[in-house]
């Protein structure tokens, strides 16, 4: 078989089915994995990675201080939880109740001082300290689903990298290379799903039109046909014999129910939506754990908690970049929009639906869920009304649950007013490291591009958090 004859028949093969590792974000496809019985087997390890975009305060969520003067420990009080040593913000009041299911870090760090969200975010997902974008032109780095998405294709679903929503309002909190694979190629860039006028919380919610087969006769027509083309020289051709595998495997996918079944949110009962909140954060974070329960193997989800019903304006480009006044946001511990009075107890209520329901179908052991803004607020609240405050790298918090993390645990320490890590700080590299150790990918292969060597992150994973 000539080159121009493969080429030609990959291009056939695009028209007539659509995905299969032609390019199309997030559409690379593992080898199936079947049973006895022809069914497929449940996937391997996965992530839900909920990215509270704009950075959510430490010292007022996950790290408070008490017993710190007024102007930094801000007007929340803090509650116990079922973990010893750990308390929350008082609006916790269900994720205190399955704090026994996760591991809270409060000595997340960004040497180096970064403070802008463009920067901040694209360290966070790429897991690197270092400032790599200048005079606006980013590096080509990968992001932590793109990396998943190579070592761990899906092999159940046409989609292995997935990410809702798209980001919402100015480009500032898109990090640079959100909607692309980096160097590993835009096959592994995940696939986006819904928008701010589109979220599972509506009821006419679509999902992306990679999963719209068209006609399913005419699919199966063309199946046929390119099958009875290609029949004679495939059997005796290897490269064609594997192009024609990978044709079946992008069939299989693309027919399996499962994948499309998972954004039919009436197939959920009332009550487990309800649990999870009928607002876009809720609904979100149901959505994230009915796509990889059908194969996909990364979900980030954009941690945007909707638009306060009293605001008249358009939605916001981030939940938890609580500035206040000076940023005409509000009051950061309001309950508008940016405020934590709206934000924090919608989280309370989807990130405690999501550990229970993950615990109770038995799929924590195997699902990683990372909790985590790119950066935290400035320990002392500004001064200028209504009150806010302002990005701080130096130190924040996150959450990490299952895939063998330790349960109950609290790990690192900051100083007596959250502004420096004092012990275990945990950088970028070390979170990136800690989620492919939990999913099973070795650090160690090489990532070849034009013949150079780049490893997934410089980080090494911090065993401690595992139990």
């Amino acid at each position: 078989m000539s080159e121009f004859e493969l080429n030609r028949r990959q291009a056939l093969v695009a028209g007539s089915l659509g995905v299969a590792s032609m390019g199309m974000p997030g559409t690379v496809l593992g080898s199936d994995q079947l049973n006895k019985n022809g069914n497929a087997v449940s996937s391997d390890k996965n992530c839900i990675f909920i990215l509270l975009c704009g950075g959510p305060s430490h010292v007022d969520t996950w790290d408070m201080k008490p017993n710190a003067p007024i102007e930094y420990r801000g007007p929340y009080k803090t509650i116990s939880t079922k973990v010893p040593g750990m308390r929350l913000n008082e609006m916790h009041t269900e994720l205190a109740k399955v704090s026994d299911h996760f591991t809270l870090i409060n000595s997340m760090t960004h040497p180096g001082g970064i403070s802008n969200h463009f920067d901040a975010m694209h360290n966070l997902l790429s897991g690197q300290s270092a400032k790599r974008v200048q005079q606006g032109v980013p590096d080509d780095q990968p992001y932590l689903g793109s990396f998943v998405a190579k070592h761990k294709p899906s092999t159940r679903n046409i989609v292995s990298n997935a990410w809702l929503m798209k980001c919402v309002g100015r480009p500032v909190f898109c990090a640079p290379n959100l909607a692309l694979g980096g160097y590993l190629g835009s096959a592994y860039a995940p696939v986006f799903v819904g928008a701010a006028n589109n979220h599972p919380a509506m009821p006419e919610f679509t999902p992306p039109p990679i999963y719209d087969l068209g006609d399913p006769d005419r699919l199966s027509s063309r199946r046929k046909l390119l099958g009875s083309i290609e029949s004679n020289v495939l059997s005796k051709d290897a490269k064609g014999a594997d192009w024609a595998h990978l044709r079946e495997q992008a069939y299989d996918a693309m027919t399996r129910a499962e994948g499309r079944e998972a954004f039919d949110m009436s197939r959920e009962p009332i009550k487990v939506r309800e649990r999870y909140g009928m607002h876009p954060l809720g609904q979100n974070f149901l959505l994230a754990r009915r796509m990889v329960e059908a194969g996909v193997r990364f979900v980030t989800v954009n941690g945007w908690a909707g638009q306060a019903s009293h605001e008249k304006k358009g939605p916001p480009s981030s939940s938890w970049d609580m500035h206040g006044g000076n940023m005409g946001m509000g009051n950061a511990f309001g309950n508008g929009s940016y405020g934590m009075g709206f934000c924090l107890p919608r989280l309370d209520q989807a990130l405690s639906a999501l550990m229970r329901d993950l615990k109770e179908r038995g799929m924590l052991d195997n699902t990683l869920v990372v909790v985590t803004g790119e950066f935290g607020r400035t320990p002392k609240v500004l001064t200028q009304q209504p009150p806010g405050r302002q990005h701080w790298p130096k130190c924040f918090s996150s959450i990490l649950a299952g895939c063998g993390i330790a349960a109950g645990n609290v790990y690192g320490k900051s100083d007596k007013t959250g502004a420096s890590v004092t012990s275990n700080p945990v950088r970028p590299e070390e979170l990136a490291a800690t989620i492919y150790h939990a999913l099973d990918i070795p650090l160690n292969e090489p990532q070849n591009n034009t013949g150079i060597s780049r490893p997934l992150t410089t980080g090494k994973p911090v065993l401690d958090l595992f139990g």
